[in-house]
């Protein structure tokens, strides 16, 4: 489906979609490569309804949105913004799905998968409902919610009432020791 948009409500999408970019918190220092903020937004999806007045977008069926190396694949993504510029963004799929580079890192990913991804860019915050996980490399987090605040790299994650939370977390690797030199 294709729309035609004045520049005014491009641009609009384009700054929203930056700060939904984080539904999955990818804008944290702690996820996604600075040079992806850089990098064209783009999207799919069988359906976009904006309302510049109420300064909310809804994008429908079959959503995907890349910008650099972030990827977010979701049935719907709903985005909000305040009056002073801050996003919320609700994505929701069965389920929804991020992917994205961390920054500075050779070949290091975040994923994360839940029914619903929410993601505040005033607190910085991303919560995964239902059915979530999300895993850096071999460490990985599951439970009914999961939340993640990049500033503070706190994570947190609940079990449903009948179930529990799962941690896997890998050995660090070993320094190798030098062995001392006789004298």
């Amino acid at each position: 489906m294709s729309a035609s948009f004045s520049f005014s409500s491009r641009l609009r999408i384009a700054t929203v979609l930056a700060g939904a970019t984080f539904a999955t918190g990818i804008n944290s220092p702690a996820f996604a490569e600075k040079a992806d903020r850089e990098k064209p937004i783009n999207l799919e999806a069988d359906k976009v309804s904006l309302d510049d007045n109420q300064k909310v977008s809804v994008f429908e069926g079959n959503v995907i949105l890349t910008q650099g190396t972030t990827k977010i694949v979701a049935n719907k993504i709903t985005v909000r913004q305040d009056k002073q510029g801050n996003q919320t963004a609700t994505a929701l799929g069965k389920p929804a799905t991020f992917r994205t580079k961390r920054d500075g890192a050779v070949e290091e990913y975040v994923d994360g998968s839940a029914e619903r991804i929410e993601y505040d860019s005033r607190t910085d915050k991303v919560e995964l409902f239902t059915n979530a996980w999300l895993k850096r490399n071999k460490d990985e987090v599951r439970g009914n919610y999961v939340s993640y605040e990049g500033s503070t790299e706190f994570y947190q994650a609940l079990a449903a009432p009948s179930g529990r939370v799962t941690v896997t977390l890998q050995p660090k690797p070993k320094v190798a020791s030098t062995p001392a030199k006789d004298q």
